[in-house]
């Protein structure tokens, strides 16, 4: 079994929508970034590399790359499911926090769990989404921007 823990962030910025765990969420703003900029999504996305030892998320889908201009993450946690199992490993489970001010983000969990689940091709039990705030404190406490934190358990098809 391998652990791996992901780590991302993004500004808030206007005139972009706001998308978590796939989920359109309504805001005033949205993320900024080359992708659709879903901070969660790029949180698993490098834990799940990292506990590989496969790089992360600018290795593998660089910024600069007009192919994945405005892509969902979805698409982008897909193909990341496929790299980690070319490598013979397959998501365990799954347990992430978003860190956001506003908004608040409670009412989007359920959705966002199955999305990652479905994207994962994993059972819904084995993916948790929590989300807090930071009382007001630093970058995201003053609504500057968003962040996620995810750690992820990869093992051997054959484990349990």
């Amino acid at each position: 079994m391998r652990i791996g823990h992901g780590y991302d962030a993004h500004r808030l910025v206007e005139g972009r929508a706001l998308v978590l765990g796939g989920v359109f969420v309504p805001h005033d703003r949205g993320l900024d970034g080359h992708s659709d900029a879903d901070v969660l999504l790029h949180a698993v996305m490098d834990a799940m590399l990292g506990a590989a030892a496969l790089g992360d998320i600018g290795k593998q889908f660089p910024d600069n790359d007009p192919e994945t201009l405005g892509i969902s993450s979805l698409v982008l946690l897909d193909e990341t499911a496929q790299i980690i199992a070319e490598a013979g490993l397959r998501v365990q489970n799954l347990d992430c926090t978003v860190i956001a001010q506003k908004p608040k983000l409670a009412p989007y969990v359920p959705r966002m769990r199955k999305q990652i689940a479905s994207a994962l091709g994993i059972d819904v039990s084995r993916v948790s989404v929590k989300a807090t705030t930071e009382e007001h404190l630093g970058f995201t406490g003053r609504e500057e921007g968003i962040s996620a934190h995810a750690v992820v358990l990869l093992a051997e098809p054959g484990d349990r």
